[in-house]
């Protein structure tokens, strides 16, 4: 029997995304073993675009249960949510705030990264306004060229922060380009060195893995590490890309049900859906189930998967619309109300990515759109 809670979000749908968060607890522990020297590292799950469309308000207190000590997002407003949901560990802005947000990072206090003498003359008027130090991590560019110091003045920045009364340096880090191609993954570890042989690292949390480079570096200096992807039961390698490093046992943690609300037959040659892209070849019972694009299931996978309809495999037929799509279940026993599966952890979010020629990363992020979640152990 499964114990069920259910968010707080568009509930009167037969459509929803199923969470389980013992397959989390699962994830979690089996990364735990891969880890080097996992005893002296301290772990952060990065939870940004809502736990990566899995729902990081649900998620958060079991990894906190898991030992997770920290968590990465990529705005205030994500930090001020997990504030306001009774979430008291550290919890830093991965990417670039608005200075006229650290106030708000103070009232809540929510680490944010700095890399710019913006960000220290408005840390000093707020300082000088409110008598309150807020708490700041330096981000290092190390050749992701996106956000972040430059590694060569970085060393002289840090050392800046630190003889600074108005704020709390608590670290350093930075973000990797490429784990899977090794002469960049090099180039970016030596220029992170760099930085670390070049100030005091006393009391500061230095971090550059992420959920690749967990398993592939180990440096006594990286106290911490950022896990992301792969605590959700996915993979960070890249499609295609011969493994670099043995992942640990993985389960997917998301999957994407919807009940039938109308079946038919067609006759051969009838014409499904928009543009009659599908055209039956014999006589076809036909089943539609309220999923479509508007809940982040791409159009252009029209055609190219399938559900599990009472343990039997149906193909998804003709175009996938707004809010709707349909499936051939021809000879399988059916009726109104029937679920159908078509995320799981047979029906992959990374064989949907293969599919459309793009990363996990961005198609769970897609199913937060409107999905009610239903979280499961």
């Amino acid at each position: 029997m499964k114990n069920v809670r259910t968010s707080f979000t568009n509930k009167h749908r037969d459509s929803w995304t199923e969470i389980n968060l013992e397959y989390l607890e699962e994830n979690i522990e089996n990364i735990k073993e891969k880890i080097q020297d996992v005893e002296n590292k301290n772990l952060m799950a990065v939870i940004k675009a809502d736990g990566y469309g899995h729902g990081s308000i649900m998620c958060a207190p079991t990894l906190l249960a898991c030992g997770i000590k920290a968590f990465g997002v990529a705005s205030i407003d994500e930090g001020i949510e997990l504030r306001e949901n009774k979430i008291n560990c550290p919890v830093l802005v991965l990417g670039a705030v608005p200075v006229w947000a650290f106030e708000a990072a103070l009232n809540y206090n929510i680490e944010v990264s700095v890399f710019n003498d913006e960000h220290i003359e408005a840390i000093k008027i707020l300082y000088e306004r409110t008598g309150k130090k807020i708490n700041v991590q330096v981000k290092v560019d190390t050749g992701m060229n996106r956000i972040g110091i430059n590694y060569k003045k970085a060393p002289d920045f840090i050392n800046k922060l630190r003889n600074l009364d108005c704020l709390n340096l608590t670290g350093v880090f930075t973000h990797f380009a490429d784990c899977e191609n090794e002469e960049i993954l090099k180039s970016q570890i030596e220029k992170f060195n760099y930085v670390l042989d070049n100030i005091s690292l006393d009391g500061l949390k230095i971090h550059c893995q992420n959920s690749l480079g967990a398993f592939l570096i180990n440096d006594k200096r990286y106290n911490w590490i950022r896990l992301g992807i792969v605590i959700y039961g996915l993979s960070p390698l890249s499609e295609g890309v011969a493994p670099c490093v043995e992942l640990p046992k993985l389960r997917q943690l998301i999957s994407v049900k919807g009940r039938i609300t109308n079946i038919h037959m067609i006759e051969e040659n009838e014409g499904v859906s928009y543009s009659h892209i599908f055209k039956a070849k014999r006589k076809t019972k036909v089943a539609t189930v309220p999923l479509g694009y508007a809940d982040g299931i791409s159009r252009n996978l029209s055609g190219k998967i399938q559900g599990i309809l009472n343990g039997k495999l149906v193909p998804q037929i003709g175009r996938i619309t707004m809010d709707q799509m349909m499936f051939d279940i021809t000879g399988v026993e059916a009726e109104n109300g029937d679920i159908v599966e078509i995320l799981g952890e047979s029906l992959t979010v990374d064989d949907w990515a293969k599919k459309l020629n793009t990363i996990n990363y961005e198609l769970t992020c897609r199913l937060k759109v409107r999905l009610p979640r239903i979280y499961v152990r």
